[in-house]
């Protein structure tokens, strides 16, 4: 289980921008973080891998404290060094070449280039490429499908599907709920500072139907003015 208790964090005095959040998180499923953007989603998973220090709470693994050695971690807007080839990126997280080509299969990638003349969907991929190497029990991925096409996006369900067989933890945030009903077991509101609500894959239709109807109630006065 992973348990995050009481969590809160603050950006500034007056701009608190979780309070108090408490969720507990089963192990070896795929969890799906979902909320407006501004909600905190970033500001939870970067708290969760310790780029963020919390002003208070507790965050456990397996009731031992959670920490960077346990997570891999993907962030919205990659960063690369610069000057370097994806094959010496991909380097530092794994050293089988052969392993990487194998891998390469699946994104097509031009190694032997500098990361600096890639596409946004190519850096993705890259990106997405190394923390696949690592070999840590959980996975966080903010964002992760932003910047893919079609085949890409469906490539990468299919191997956190197969991550999750293998034992993994999966946190996976988006503002779109559409993009992670049928790929979690569970999804987590994020608003107003806290987990909102929790839904299992079976709740997952009823949930997506009443946000659509809030949305729609509160925007069509307006929607139909203008039209």
């Amino acid at each position: 289980m992973i348990s995050i208790q009481q969590l809160s964090v603050s950006y500034s005095e007056d701009k608190k921008v979780l309070d108090d959040l408490s969720i507990d998180l089963p192990l070896k499923k795929i969890h799906g973080l979902v909320g407006l953007n501004g909600s905190g989603k970033t500001t939870f998973i970067k708290t969760l891998f310790g780029l963020h220090k919390a002003d208070q709470g507790v965050l456990c693994y397996n009731e031992k404290k959670l920490t960077k050695k346990d997570i891999a971690y993907l962030p919205t807007e990659n960063y690369f060094y610069n000057n370097i080839t994806g094959n010496e990126y991909l380097g530092l997280f794994q050293d089988d070449i052969k392993e990487i080509n194998l891998w390469n299969e699946l994104f097509q990638l031009p190694l032997n280039e500098l990361i600096d003349g890639y596409s946004t969907g190519m850096k993705k991929k890259l990106a997405i490429s190394g923390i696949l190497h690592q070999d840590k029990p959980i996975m966080i991925l903010d964002e992760p499908f932003n910047g893919l096409d079609l085949e890409s996006s469906r490539i990468i369900r299919m191997i956190l599907l197969k991550l999750k067989e293998q034992g993994k933890t999966i946190i996976i945030t988006s503002h779109i709920l559409e993009t992670l009903t049928s790929l979690c077991d569970y999804i987590h509101q994020l608003d107003n500072k806290k987990i909102l609500v929790s839904k299992s894959k079976d709740e997952f239709e009823e949930f997506q139907k009443a946000i659509h109807q809030r949305i729609e109630k509160e925007n069509s006065q307006i929607i139909n003015k203008l039209f």
